[in-house]
């Protein structure tokens, strides 16, 4: 192999390299936005814990089929997870496929991941949509998070150590998300809102 072939088979190892591991960060923090631990996303991937890690941490080149079980069970495009940071525009576009959603367990709340995945562990913001009814429990964040719900449509209310607020059209809740906590889209109308969750450098006075 001459020198020419040597250089761009090391550009190639190189781009190699750089896609790969844009990959795994992006898996990465797709998983920590559903709250998944390794082992959760391998039961609903069927990609064994093991593979995830490595993926994760840039340690192996996954397969095509791989790479596509992981996205169905992130529930984002195929592309997405391929995507190159370095190589997008200053102005992203993310279609609806692009765009991950929460359901909550009684199916009436739906939250469509809608922040920058690369700031998920420490900003995240949501479109939130809910059926009358419908209920969003969740655990403790990290200490000193903080959530803001700013209402759009109906009427939710939130819960947080036994205290219950609840916010209209207009108004919005902020409150510790550092201990378990429920919204809920109360009275007769479907319910929409923005949640934004600030983590880590939260300060509460």
């Amino acid at each position: 192999m001459g020198v020419e072939g040597k250089e761009r088979s090391r550009d190639l190892e190189t781009g190699a390299q750089v896609l790969s591991g844009n990959m795994g960060k992006t898996i990465q923090r797709l998983r920590k936005a559903y709250n998944l631990s390794l082992s959760e996303l391998a039961e609903q991937s069927g990609v064994a814990k093991s593979i995830i890690s490595q993926i994760e941490r840039n340690e192996t080149n996954p397969t095509l089929a791989t790479i596509w079980r992981l996205s169905q069970a992130l529930d984002v495009s195929i592309e997405r997870v391929l995507a190159s940071g370095d190589e997008e525009p200053f102005i992203e576009k993310s279609s609806k496929a692009d765009t991950p959603i929460l359901v909550s367990e009684d199916g009436k709340m739906r939250l469509a991941i809608i922040g920058w995945l690369k700031t998920i562990e420490w900003l995240q913001w949501y479109d939130v949509q809910s059926e009358p009814g419908g209920v969003l429990d969740s655990d403790s964040h990290q200490r000193g998070s903080v959530e803001c719900l700013s209402v759009l449509e109906g009427e939710f209310e939130v819960e947080v150590g036994g205290v219950i607020q609840q916010a209209k059209a207009g108004e919005s809740l902020r409150y510790r998300c550092d201990r378990p906590h429920s919204v809920r889209c109360i009275g007769d109308a479907p319910g929409r809102a923005t949640m934004v969750c600030i983590l880590k450098a939260a300060v509460m006075d």
